[in-house]
């Protein structure tokens, strides 16, 4: 089992900065920050950009992976972005994953003045994005005239500091967003179902899990080539409000064929990933090491 962890870009960097360095020091294996230009109930505080943040974070730290969990087409187009992440990967010396997802239907998806669009649409629009990156990372002088996106001899020197390009992790909890993991991912991400019930969630994660391995198998693909992650605190309960829980939640996941795991820093205050530092410590110091 990998471990991942969240740091959400409400912070100023010198806030910041001890955090994505102890994320480190304390032996995770990834560390992730959210793409949004505002989120949920935090969109009256501070909040930073995405891709400053994570290059901020390559610099003071050397080995752990660092992503996007995840990025969409809400406010991205692919042809600056590509070059964004070019240089991300770049700056973290190979240490940069994509996580992609198709986006949700707040702020983000209205800031510029779009229309909120319907599932099969948004859908689409991921796919046509997906691919589109995919050339851009990997390919010279793009051309691309699509549905959502428009190229016209995009340019991709130097490319990708990971070759051909960096991983992409693909979110998705329905039969189409799983395919196109399957086709396109290095990993696959979930938040499991929306549910207030902690045993309901669980039994729907089983199923996004089988759901996952038909898509494989759909695509004639191996399971072992895509990496799962789980987002634990997509959960009713908040994955580090005890190590008891942690220690709970990893076990569930790895026993549904989960290869990594993904928790928040833990929150002081407000609605969200509320907790004690003093959890994480424990775990990082104890747990961790014994469940690798």
């Amino acid at each position: 089992m990998r471990f991942g962890i969240v740091i959400l870009p409400e912070y100023r960097w010198s806030e910041a900065a001890p955090r994505w360095r102890g994320a480190e020091e304390f032996g995770f294996d990834h560390a992730w920050t959210y793409d949004h230009l505002a989120w949920r109930s935090l969109a009256d505080g501070p909040w930073f950009g995405t891709v400053a943040t994570l290059t901020a974070a390559a610099t003071v730290t050397s080995r752990i992976r660092l992503g996007t969990l995840v990025a969409s087409p809400n406010f991205r187009h692919p042809v600056a972005f590509a070059r964004e992440l070019m240089a991300l990967d770049d700056v973290s010396g190979g240490r940069f994953t994509l996580g992609v997802g198709a986006g949700g239907t707040g702020h983000d998806a209205t800031v510029l003045g779009g229309e909120v669009l319907p599932p099969a649409r948004r859908m689409a629009r991921l796919t046509e994005f997906v691919e589109l990156l995919d050339r851009l990372l990997t390919t010279d002088h793009v051309d691309h005239a699509g549905e959502f996106f428009t190229a016209a001899d995009a340019r991709t020197v130097p490319g990708c500091a990971q070759r051909p390009r960096l991983p992409f992790v693909i979110a998705a909890n329905g039969p189409r967003a799983m395919r196109l993991a399957a086709r396109w991912g290095a990993g696959w991400v979930t938040t499991g179902p929306a549910t207030d019930d902690l045993d309901a969630w669980w039994r729907g994660v089983a199923e996004m899990s089988a759901g996952m391995d038909k898509a494989l198998a759909d695509e004639g693909r191996d399971p072992v080539e895509l990496d799962r992650l789980l987002s634990l605190d997509s959960a009713p309960v908040f994955s580090l409000s005890s190590v008891d829980t942690f220690v709970d939640a990893v076990g569930r996941a790895a026993e549904l064929g989960f290869t990594d795991v993904v928790t928040h820093w833990p929150r002081s205050g407000g609605e969200y990933y509320v907790g004690e530092e003093s959890v994480l410590e424990t775990v990082a110091a104890d747990v961790l090491p014994t469940l690798r």
